[in-house]
Order: structure tokens, then C-alpha cells, then sequence
């Protein structure tokens, strides 16, 4: 399956990118999204995603197809073909 990350905030600054597509296994996690975009993209580490590269670091979160937000407790739940997953952060705001 093929999914697009789009990065606002932190995650656009560190990476100088304004998105990237995936190609995933079936089954895929957004923790397993996580980690995938530690490796692809390792700026993140410390500044979005925890050292480990395993979860977000706060107030980074997932929103999945500008509808839903995605809690650290259901990084064990994945996206579908086609999702667009924005990684931003929950201080933004006015």
C-alpha cells in the first residue's frame, strides 16, 4: 500500500521537505510509521520523534486524513491505501 506523509511545523523545518509518499507492507502501524520515518528521515530523532525512534516526542502527533488525530495509544493501529498521514505539532495554534 502507498501512503503520503506531509510534515508541518518542526518536522517540515528539520527535514526541508514538504511531504513524502511510503510504500508499506499490509499491516503496517503508524509506530511502524513512526520508526520508518526516523530511519528515512534521522533530523527527526530528538526534535520530533523520542530517541529510540520509536513514538512521537510531545506535542508532535499524527492526523490522519485531516479528520482524525492519532493518540500515542493507537500507534498499534495502521492507515489504509491511499491515506495522507500530516505529522504536526499540537502547540501550533493562535
Amino acid at each position: 500500500m502507498k501512503i503520503r506523509v506531509e510534515f508541518l511545523g518542526l518536522s517540515r523545518l528539520v527535514t526541508g521537505v514538504r511531504e513524502t509518499s511510503l510504500d508499506l507492507e499490509e499491516g503496517t502501524t503508524f509506530g511502524d510509521i513512526v520508526s520508518l520515518l526516523g530511519t528515512k528521515y534521522p533530523e527527526l530523532i530528538g526534535n520530533v520523534i523520542q530517541p529510540g525512534g520509536k513514538m512521537l516526542q510531545e506535542p508532535n502527533i499524527f492526523n490522519l486524513n485531516a479528520r482524525q488525530m492519532i493518540q500515542a495509544g493507537h500507534l498499534d493501529t495502521g492507515p489504509r491505501d491511499g491515506d495522507r498521514v500530516i505529522l504536526m505539532s499540537m502547540s501550533a495554534g493562535g
